[in-house]
Protein backbone atom coordinates (compact mmCIF):
# COMPACT_ATOMS: atom_id res chain seq x y z
CA UNK A 1 0.00 0.00 0.00
CA UNK A 2 1.40 3.41 -1.19
CA UNK A 3 1.44 6.14 1.50
CA UNK A 4 -1.77 7.99 -0.53
CA UNK A 5 -4.06 4.42 -0.02
CA UNK A 6 -2.95 4.24 4.22
CA UNK A 7 -4.35 7.78 4.48
CA UNK A 8 -7.28 7.53 2.48
CA UNK A 9 -7.70 3.82 4.44
CA UNK A 10 -6.96 5.92 7.88
CA UNK A 11 -9.49 8.98 7.03
CA UNK A 12 -12.11 6.17 6.22
CA UNK A 13 -11.75 4.04 9.55
CA UNK A 14 -11.25 7.18 11.63
CA UNK A 15 -15.18 8.30 9.83
CA UNK A 16 -16.32 5.09 10.57
CA UNK A 17 -15.27 5.46 14.33
CA UNK A 18 -17.28 8.65 14.48
CA UNK A 19 -20.42 6.69 13.03
CA UNK A 20 -20.34 9.17 9.96
CA UNK A 21 -21.57 6.43 7.70
CA UNK A 22 -24.06 5.18 9.98
CA UNK A 23 -27.29 6.33 8.62
CA UNK A 24 -26.37 6.58 4.66
CA UNK A 25 -29.47 5.23 2.67
CA UNK A 26 -28.34 1.76 2.13
CA UNK A 27 -26.79 0.86 5.24
CA UNK A 28 -26.79 -2.91 5.85
CA UNK A 29 -28.26 -3.44 3.00
CA UNK A 30 -27.26 -5.07 -0.33
CA UNK A 31 -27.35 -2.39 -3.18
CA UNK A 32 -29.72 -2.57 -6.18
CA UNK A 33 -28.28 -4.52 -9.15
CA UNK A 34 -29.29 -2.39 -12.31
CA UNK A 35 -31.73 -3.79 -14.62
CA UNK A 36 -30.62 -4.84 -18.04
CA UNK A 37 -32.81 -7.71 -18.79
CA UNK A 38 -34.15 -6.38 -21.66
CA UNK A 39 -30.90 -6.33 -23.21
CA UNK A 40 -29.62 -9.53 -24.92
CA UNK A 41 -27.32 -11.39 -22.87
CA UNK A 42 -24.38 -11.42 -25.58
CA UNK A 43 -24.62 -7.26 -25.48
CA UNK A 44 -24.99 -6.64 -21.73
CA UNK A 45 -21.11 -6.17 -21.54
CA UNK A 46 -20.43 -4.11 -24.56
CA UNK A 47 -23.82 -1.99 -23.22
CA UNK A 48 -22.10 -1.68 -19.11
CA UNK A 49 -18.65 -0.31 -20.71
CA UNK A 50 -20.18 2.02 -22.66
CA UNK A 51 -22.57 2.94 -19.91
CA UNK A 52 -19.78 3.48 -17.69
CA UNK A 53 -18.01 5.66 -20.18
CA UNK A 54 -20.56 7.76 -20.70
CA UNK A 55 -22.17 6.70 -23.65
CA UNK A 56 -25.72 4.84 -24.21
CA UNK A 57 -27.07 2.40 -26.40
CA UNK A 58 -29.35 3.97 -29.39
CA UNK A 59 -32.49 2.65 -27.68
CA UNK A 60 -32.35 4.16 -24.51
CA UNK A 61 -30.93 7.65 -26.31
CA UNK A 62 -34.41 7.12 -27.74
CA UNK A 63 -36.32 6.32 -24.94
CA UNK A 64 -34.75 9.57 -23.57
CA UNK A 65 -35.67 11.49 -26.27
CA UNK A 66 -39.17 10.37 -26.46
CA UNK A 67 -39.75 11.32 -22.92
CA UNK A 68 -38.11 14.60 -23.19
CA UNK A 69 -40.92 15.40 -25.99
CA UNK A 70 -43.39 14.37 -24.11
CA UNK A 71 -42.98 16.80 -21.42
CA UNK A 72 -42.64 19.11 -24.07
CA UNK A 73 -46.25 18.38 -25.63
CA UNK A 74 -47.37 18.78 -22.48
CA UNK A 75 -46.29 22.17 -21.81
CA UNK A 76 -47.24 22.83 -26.10
CA UNK A 77 -50.57 24.80 -26.42
CA UNK A 78 -49.80 25.69 -30.43
CA UNK A 79 -52.00 22.65 -32.23
CA UNK A 80 -49.56 23.01 -35.51
CA UNK A 81 -46.35 22.45 -33.28
CA UNK A 82 -48.21 19.67 -30.77
CA UNK A 83 -48.84 18.14 -34.26
CA UNK A 84 -45.65 18.04 -35.24
CA UNK A 85 -44.48 16.76 -31.86
CA UNK A 86 -46.88 13.52 -31.53
CA UNK A 87 -45.62 12.62 -34.82
CA UNK A 88 -41.91 13.21 -34.30
CA UNK A 89 -42.84 10.77 -31.02
CA UNK A 90 -44.54 7.74 -32.93
CA UNK A 91 -41.91 8.38 -35.28
CA UNK A 92 -39.73 7.66 -32.46
CA UNK A 93 -41.63 4.71 -30.73
CA UNK A 94 -41.84 2.94 -34.17
CA UNK A 95 -38.47 3.13 -34.66
CA UNK A 96 -37.89 2.01 -31.00
CA UNK A 97 -40.11 -1.11 -31.27
CA UNK A 98 -38.40 -2.15 -34.75
CA UNK A 99 -35.02 -1.94 -33.36
CA UNK A 100 -36.24 -4.03 -29.74
CA UNK A 101 -37.41 -6.57 -32.26
CA UNK A 102 -34.76 -7.64 -33.87
CA UNK A 103 -30.92 -7.44 -33.58
CA UNK A 104 -29.15 -4.14 -34.92
CA UNK A 105 -29.28 -3.58 -39.02
CA UNK A 106 -26.07 -3.22 -40.73
CA UNK A 107 -26.58 0.45 -41.88
CA UNK A 108 -28.00 0.97 -37.92
CA UNK A 109 -24.78 -0.52 -36.59
CA UNK A 110 -22.59 1.84 -39.13
CA UNK A 111 -24.53 4.69 -37.90
CA UNK A 112 -23.97 3.84 -34.00
CA UNK A 113 -20.27 3.14 -34.64
CA UNK A 114 -19.60 6.57 -36.31
CA UNK A 115 -21.67 8.00 -33.51
CA UNK A 116 -19.58 6.90 -30.72
CA UNK A 117 -16.06 7.31 -32.80
CA UNK A 118 -16.79 11.29 -33.36
CA UNK A 119 -18.15 11.11 -29.45
CA UNK A 120 -15.06 9.42 -28.55
CA UNK A 121 -12.71 11.66 -30.27
CA UNK A 122 -13.91 14.85 -28.63
CA UNK A 123 -12.81 13.82 -25.63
Amino acid sequence: MDWLERLAEEKILEAMERGEFDDLPLAGKPLPLESNGSVPEDLRLAYKVLKDAGFLPPEIEMRKEILNLRELLSTVDDDEERRKLSKRINDLMLKLNLLTKRSFDRDDYEVYVKKLNEKLSRR
